[in-house]
């Protein structure tokens, strides 16, 4: 009887070895599926006056190839590729919705600004100040085409997330039931490995979506928690995660929510860590604000500055400029107050100077009102003012309501830049209405005896005054000193003090502003002698004038966007859009290369191998058809003790 035991007992393992072979074959290409392998054990041998006499084999258990650092390692890797992948191919589109070359706004730009030569040539040609104006058309239209084709991608980024957090909340339900399984199957003493394989391919795939860390329980199951320490899965029981817009209730940002017991927590987007979901809110949280903001401060910089020169000078029917394009405007699309917050101060935005703004938003906290600090949040950079007075922030002027009412902690969002490239237009379409004559002339004194010379001349400022006022002129007169070469300017109207003593210096502008005049600026080269003057009068021929065309094609050489041009912002916007675009394509090969090997790592323990799997078939094969002639054997000699016992 001891030898038919002992070959029934292996011929029924290596059959279930044979079975569990073949199971891994067949599974070659099972997604999640690690490798399985029977782990025989002998069975204890019954003592006899010669020794233990063994007693054969049995099957311990069915075990699961499986390494639990490198699963967690390339489940990492994984979720980190998933993230920069997704915010370089983002990132990617972005920069393609700004091209170059004569298709791009940067070539409208300059198109615009060259059309104002021909206008400055032939003030009075009607055909030439029609070009113009087809340019200043073109340029808003494109930049509004740039506003609406980044909303386009907006939306589809809004769209791709809330699939996604749908995935993950089905995902999480998926990773409960399979816990519950899990732990009913507990009881019987022996792993569920396919249960353990199914789990785990659940988490690699949520991983690919949101970054988690898991905690094994006593009863089999795993707790999943993401942003750090917030439970998506306990046990059995699911948090569901949701997207919401952030604490200021700004439209274009968005944060993921997890929601327990019906209390909904906004998770911090740093903590999220790696997964889809991670890189979509980056990129738009933060590439598209920046791309959105860039555009903006593009538009405010050229229209503004274009409209405050075009109101400077008189039309061909004498009248005073008005706007060129749509002015900026801020509203409640500018400024936003945090959510649930009942502050009675309010904020309010002006333009002061366009050549020193920033693409950013900014963030205002209340410590201690009036007091408050004013984070740019581009860079991190923070200031504390005294908000009782309006004071300047990068070029803007911010204003704060009854700043003392405010209460500590209160918070407020200015997005200067959020809406000024999807209004803007060209406010007029009549040629004549183009203000593009110089309401100021100047001459040099015939009696100079100096070296000076007339670089260009433009009013300041266009007042209304009273018809009975003098028209102003001005006289400016230079004095040759010890110190240096001063000048006075001499106010003709009587009404208000001019200047003296002044310091003068070659390419210089000297500016003057007299209260309720056009005050001008007046651009010299050149040495004086003392007692040479300048006189600056009312232009006689402001008609037939082309100095404020002139005026305006010179703005292609202001110092406007971080020191660059006017003509160079468009080009600086590409730049910083494609230096982004760029860092993000780098972390992505980076990181797809660390998960490609991290892969391979864990497949080397887990996945199948064919070669290996064919070898063990023909090694167990052996073992069962061994075992099968064993019971022969011993069926041969009962079979001969029985007819010896018959006789």
């Amino acid at each position: 009887m001891g030898i038919l035991n002992i070959g029934a007992q292996a011929l029924q393992a290596n059959l279930v070895a044979l079975q569990t072979t073949g199971n891994n074959i067949a599974n070659v290409n099972t997604a999640g599926y690690s490798r399985q392998k029977v782990v025989l054990q002998t069975v204890a041998g019954q003592f006899t006056g010669g020794g233990y006499l063994g007693k054969g084999v049995s099957i311990q258990t069915i075990q699961r190839n499986f390494d639990a650092f490198l699963n967690r390692q390339s489940t990492l890797a994984g979720t980190t590729q998933a993230a920069d992948v997704t915010r370089a191919n983002y990132l990617t589109q972005l920069t393609n919705l700004f091209q170059g070359g004569t298709d791009g706004i940067g070539a409208s730009i300059n198109d615009m600004l060259n059309a104002f030569s021909d206008v400055a040539s032939a003030p009075t040609d009607l055909t030439a100040r029609t070009v113009a104006l087809t340019r200043i058309d073109e340029t808003a239209r494109r930049l509004r085409s740039a506003s609406q084709s980044l909303d386009d991608l907006q939306s589809g980024i809004a769209q791709s997330i809330a699939e996604k957090v749908t995935s993950i909340n089905t995902l999480a339900r998926n990773i409960a039931d399979v816990n519950e399984q899990i732990s009913r199957a507990q009881g019987n003493g022996q792993p569920p490995n396919d249960l353990l394989d199914r789990r785990e391919q659940l988490i690699r795939d949520l991983n690919q979506f949101v970054q988690t860390t898991s905690i094994p329980a006593d009863d089999g199951t795993l707790g999943i928690f993401i942003g750090g320490s917030q439970a998506l899965v306990l046990g059995v029981e699911v948090a569901p995660v949701s997207i919401v817009p952030d604490d200021f209730g700004d439209t274009l940002k968005s944060r993921l929510a997890i929601t327990r017991n019906g209390d909904s927590m906004m998770l911090d987007e740093n903590t999220l860590g790696g997964g889809e979901v991670s890189g979509l809110l980056r990129f738009q949280n933060n590439d598209l604000a920046e791309g959105r903001n860039l555009l903006g401060r593009l538009t405010m910089g050229v229209t503004t500055s274009m409209n405050e020169q075009h109101r400077l000078g008189l039309d061909l029917d004498g009248n005073v400029g008005g706007n060129l394009f749509t002015p900026t405007t801020f509203g409640v699309a500018n400024i936003y107050q945090a959510t649930g917050q009942t502050s009675a101060a309010s904020i309010t935005l002006s333009i002061t100077d366009v050549s020193q703004l920033a693409a950013s938003d900014y963030e205002i906290n209340f410590t201690t009102p009036p007091n408050a600090t004013v984070k740019r949040l581009s860079d991190g950079l923070i200031r504390t003012l005294d908000l009782s007075a309006p004071v300047v922030v990068d070029g803007l002027t911010i204003t704060t309501a009854s700043a003392g009412a405010a209460a500590a902690g209160d918070r407020f969002l200015l997005k200067p830049f959020s809406s000024s490239a999807s209004t803007v237009a060209r406010e007029f379409s009549t040629p004549r209405a183009l203000a593009v004559a110089a309401p100021l002339a100047a001459s040099l004194n015939p009696t100079n005896t100096g070296s000076l010379a007339l670089a260009s001349v433009s009013a300041r400022t266009i007042a209304t005054t009273a018809a009975t006022l003098p028209q102003p002129s001005y006289t400016v007169t230079f004095t040759n000193g010890p110190g240096g070469t001063t000048y006075d300017i001499v106010d003709n109207t009587g009404l208000t003090p001019g200047v003296t003593g002044q310091p003068y210096l070659s390419g210089q502008a000297i500016n003057y502003t007299p209260p309720g005049f056009p005050g001008f600026s007046m651009t010299l080269t050149g040495s004086p002698a003392t007692n040479d003057r300048v006189n600056i009068r009312q232009n006689a021929f402001a008609a037939t004038s082309g100095g404020n065309a002139s005026a305006m094609m010179a703005l292609r050489d202001r110092p406007m966007f971080d020191g660059a041009p006017l003509t160079d912002g468009y080009a600086g916007l590409i730049s910083q859009i494609g230096i982004r675009s760029q860092s993000a394509n780098y972390s992505a090969q980076v990181s797809s290369n660390i998960a490609i090997n991290a892969e391979k790592n864990r497949t080397g323990v887990s996945g199948v191998n064919l070669d290996e799997e064919a070898a063990k078939l023909l090694q167990y094969q052996q073992a069962y058809q061994a075992s099968a002639k064993m019971i022969q054997i011993a069926q041969s000699i009962f079979d001969t003790l029985i007819q010896g016992l018959s006789r």
